[in-house]
């Protein structure tokens, strides 16, 4: 079919390079800042990188009825039916319509479950999928070029997709197919008069077209027709359900990876689904039989023609094109613009940690402040049932398979009820750089540990940390964003509680003279850190004593442990033991004192850690997670850590890949790059000690006696 032949109503817009540069209330030209847009829709309010994706208008406005804004253009959903409001408008007002829809590569969740997406499409010209007229995108296509640089970009983006097995959403199961014992076709069917089929140029002629091709092509194959679930359940109608007669046919109408069922076939039939872009992107031949936006440059065996498509583009050139140049990212969480390669890495760390926690949890012994926040920690695939009893009835663990407690509450008697009811059982504790405030005070952490080994500060068992720093592979593209994120810590003074600081710095480094300064920070010593992780230095004074007989002549900085200032846990040192030392900081900026220190003394404090991001020299007297990877000098021996890390090995393994990040506003999976802008934001907004954690400690401090 020639599009020459073929007109597709739409409402007309004015010339939309005039109307930028020419507001109609003005002949002069406005810059970006000074540009509205209006828009009517909620879903545009509803999103919040909507505002920072555009750029080219210093403000959007939502028009309500009744009142007349003068704006510079109108925004508005592609061609969906909610746009034609806004596409008559715009044109009543001779303004331009610009088009926004969801990016190629959108979010975790679906968007019809509120899922916020991480990409957005803004033409001013048309919208991708509309074949029936000029887009900025196939503009694009007609005219940019490409230097190396960008298509090897592309290319590595490209990898990066296709082995972390990304797609548009990524809320459906990674499983794979029954295997076959012959060659196999995907067919892929769509909703019934969806946008991009009518605008595609296809019609259900298209489909029974398109199922009748891949049949007679392979006559030998299975044919695989991949439709939508809620046509199966009948909710929607698609165009090929009827072909489940064919003996050679089969429906899959559930959920499922995209890439689970392009790898498993030999060739893609599409009539417009962007499944066809994705098959491209495995190397697989794709028929169109409709006019997608990857249809008509050379790629992809075509039933129609576009005589607008002039050029003949490689799979990267088409690709950079669409990813990275027409598409825009930002990350919701944060508020802030991104980039297609920080979209993949929060993408597929949600979608690892959804995976990892997937299924029904019973939670043992959570106070109903933690069951707060839990849910979200274990994620949308996961449903959970709290239970207070340390010891769960056999009633409470049906419909169940993992169990999980906090740190140290996996006591023999929970150890026996797992094994009893076939649980797996799993520990959770604090993250490493957790909140704004201690969780002491009731503050909610943006990050957790889940670990099914056992827990990362007990050295006497494995945990999951210490398997994963042992046997984990950390490609480059892993260890060159853990050291942008130790950057990152390092330039925002972030730490693990980030509690605002007001104490006295220490002295003069010329008062100090040549003596090397060590810093010593406290621990609570009733901590399961250190009766799991420090067997021969338990107390805070038996460290200063250590280190004062090993360092008799250096300037000791000790620092107690922010929940023993605050008065809420045990490790207090007596008079005796502050001979043993030169300075004690109390209130001051943890961070300070470790940029100030030669070298950093620890029974198992995350202290150390925070110094070896820092470049300092740190001697652990216990056995820390990050100790016995020949980063630290170490007093006691590690017998099951054997090999050799990096920094930013152990940073990538603690900090990317071990915790959980959940937004708090929004109770979604983020990641550490986003937990640490978060914590930024949150940081900047904080004004000293709130009123409630004021409040909560002095009834804290009341009702155990220390007051």
């Amino acid at each position: 079919m020639n599009l020459s032949s073929l007109a597709i109503p739409f409402v007309d817009r004015p010339d939309t390079t005039a109307a930028f540069s020419m507001p109609n209330d003005s002949t002069a030209p406005r810059s970006s800042s000074t540009r509205v847009a209006g828009y009517l829709s909620k879903g545009l309010e509803r999103w919040r990188i909507v505002s920072c994706l555009l750029p080219e208008f210093g403000q959007q406005v939502r028009l309500r009825p009744g009142r007349s804004r003068p704006v510079d253009a109108i925004l508005g959903w592609g061609l969906k039916p909610t746009s034609v409001k806004a596409r008559r408008l715009a044109a009543k007002r001779g303004v331009p319509y610009v088009a926004i829809e969801d990016g190629f590569l959108r979010s975790l969740g679906l968007g019809v479950h509120y899922a916020q997406p991480q990409s957005l499409v803004v033409d001013h010209s048309g919208i991708y999928y509309d074949a029936t007229r000029p887009s900025d995108l196939e503009q694009l296509l007609n005219e940019a070029n490409f230097d190396d640089a960008e298509l090897e970009r592309a290319a590595r983006a490209i990898a990066r997709i296709r082995t972390l097995r990304l797609s548009k959403y990524n809320h459906a199961p990674d499983r794979p197919l029954p295997a076959a014992d012959r060659e196999r076709i995907l067919v892929v069917d769509q909703t019934r008069d969806d946008a991009s089929i009518t605008h595609g140029l296809a019609d259900a002629e298209a489909f029974r077209r398109m199922l009748a091709c891949a049949i007679d092509e392979h006559p030998d194959a299975e044919i695989l027709i991949k439709t939508h679930p809620d046509v199966i359940a009948g909710r929607k109608q698609g165009y090929l359900t009827d072909a489940a007669v064919h003996p050679r046919c089969r429906l899959i109408g559930e959920d499922l990876n995209p890439w689970t069922l392009i790898e498993a076939v030999a060739a893609v039939y599409v009539v417009t689904s962007q499944l066809g872009f994705e098959a491209l992107m495995a190397d697989k031949p794709v028929s169109c039989f409709g006019l997608p936006f990857y249809a008509g440059w050379g790629l992809t065996r075509d039933t129609q023609t576009c005589d607008r498509r002039r050029r003949t583009r490689s799979r990267d050139e088409l690709f950079a094109a669409t990813y990275l140049r027409y598409c825009r990212y930002a990350n919701p969480y944060t508020g802030q613009v991104s980039t297609l390669e920080a979209t993949i890495d929060l993408i597929s760390d949600q979608k690892r940690q959804r995976d990892r926690l997937a299924g029904r949890w019973l939670a043992v012994g959570f106070s109903s402040w933690k069951r707060a926040f839990v849910r979200d920690f274990l994620g949308p695939a996961s449903s959970v049932r709290f239970t207070p009893h340390a010891s769960p009835g056999d009633d409470e663990a049906k419909g169940c398979d993992s169990l999980v407690v906090w740190g140290q509450k996996a006591t023999d008697t929970v150890r026996d009820y797992c094994r009893r009811h076939g649980l797996k059982l799993w520990r959770m504790e604090d993250g490493f750089v957790r909140s704004v405030g201690l969780g002491v005070d009731l503050t909610r952490p943006l990050s957790l540990a889940f670990d099914a080994r056992g827990l990362y500060y007990d050295a006497h068992h494995e945990s999951d940390l210490e398997w994963l720093l042992g046997n984990a592979e950390f490609d480059p593209a892993l260890l060159a964003r853990a050291a942008k994120l130790r950057e990152r810590l390092i330039a925002l003074k972030l730490s693990k509680y980030n509690v605002v600081a007001a104490g006295t710095a220490l002295p003069e480094r010329e008062t100090i003279g040549d003596r090397r300064v060590i810093l010593v920070p406290g621990q609570v010593e009733t901590d399961a850190s250190i009766a799991q992780g420090s067997p021969v230095v338990r107390t805070n004074r038996a460290l200063l004593e250590a280190v004062r007989a090993e360092r008799p002549d250096a300037f000791i900085v000790y620092k107690p442990h922010p929940d023993v200032v605050s008065g809420a846990r045990v490790g207090v040192i007596d008079d005796a033991a502050r001979q043993l030392f030169d300075v004690e900081a109390r209130d001051a900026d943890i961070l300070e004192l470790i940029d100030a220190a030669d070298e950093i003394h620890t029974m198992c404090s995350l202290t150390g850690f925070e110094g070896l991001m820092r470049g300092v020299e740190v001697h652990t007297h216990g056995l820390p997670f990050y100790a016995g990877w020949g980063l630290t000098v170490d007093r006691l021996s590690a017998p099951r850590r054997q090999r050799r890390l990096s920094l930013d090995a152990l940073i990538a393994g603690a900090l990317l890949r071990y915790p959980t990040y959940v937004d708090p506003e929004s109770g979604e999976f983020c990641n550490a790059d986003t937990a640490i802008e978060l914590m930024h934001q949150q940081r900047a907004r904080q004004r000293g000690l709130s009123a409630r954690v004021r409040f909560y400690r002095l009834y804290r401090n009341l009702f155990s006696g220390r007051v």
